[in-house]
């Protein structure tokens, strides 16, 4: 009894009027303005997810391209300066982050063991454990920027079905709309109902699936330049004990 007046307003708003379709267009044109908000909200989210990919997919790339030139810079380096010195040249990007990060961590930090005649003071164990977790810190930082609005194309892929599944249980009151207003069950009363259905499948199904799809390429990236990071933060220590600033 409380449904009666929801389901008596859907099937006034999904009554599909007008001569038959004869293409997809015409499909779309001649849908309900119920169905063809279900529609423009799908195009909304579909122009959102392939801006988000498309973004995502140029920070990627133009981030993993100058870290891979200044990873290889920092292979060669034998010493914190050279390093240093790469650093400053190499473009923006998470592992000039980190190694700033850990110069700025050596740079404020007083070494705890007094220098010795043939060597210069180094950090303690405690200060190394330090550095380690500043280390880990700037590159779950570096991460999370990198991974920015990438769970909406998550959303999206999860979202769109529902509201398609919205827009068929709408294409399927319109087609018992049309046999109501037909007084039979033939074909010509039930298709505008059924194409409404099936348009508002395809149209989630669309935008579900790239967006399902990229997020988890896009996630995939991430977490190898997590693992990247990681390692070259164990690679920065290395150096920095070759170094004997630790």
């Amino acid at each position: 009894m409380m449904l009666a007046p929801v389901v008596g307003v859907l099937m006034q708003l999904t009554v599909v009027k007008g001569a038959a379709p004869k293409s997809v267009l015409d499909m779309v044109l001649g849908l309900s303005p119920l169905s063809m908000g279900v529609l423009v909200l799908l195009g909304c989210l579909s122009a959102l997810s392939w801006g988000v990919m498309l973004a995502k997919w140029a920070s990627f790339r133009k981030a993993e391209k100058a870290g891979r030139e200044f990873v290889h810079d920092f292979e060669r380096a034998d010493t914190l300066d050279e390093a240093t010195i790469f650093a400053k040249r190499a473009k923006p990007n998470p592992y000039v982050a980190v190694y700033a990060r850990a110069v700025r961590f050596l740079d404020v930090t007083r070494p705890a063991l007094s220098a010795t005649s043939d060597r210069s003071a180094r950090l303690s164990a405690s200060q190394v454990e330090a550095l380690k977790l500043v280390l880990d810190a700037e590159a779950s930082n570096e991460r999370e920027e990198m991974g920015k609005m990438i769970p909406w194309l998550a959303t999206i892929g999860s979202v769109s079905p529902l509201i398609g599944l919205f827009g068929t249980v709408v294409g399927i009151i319109s087609a018992f709309a049309g046999i109501q207003a037909a007084g039979s069950g033939n074909i010509a009363s039930v298709a505008p109902g059924i194409s409404e259905a099936l348009i508002a499948t395809a149209a989630a199904l669309a935008v579900a699936i790239p967006s399902a799809f990229a997020y988890n390429l896009l996630a995939s990236r991430l977490n190898r330049m997590d693992n990247r990071l990681e390692s070259f933060g164990s690679e920065l220590i290395a150096l920095m004990v070759r170094d004997e600033k630790i």
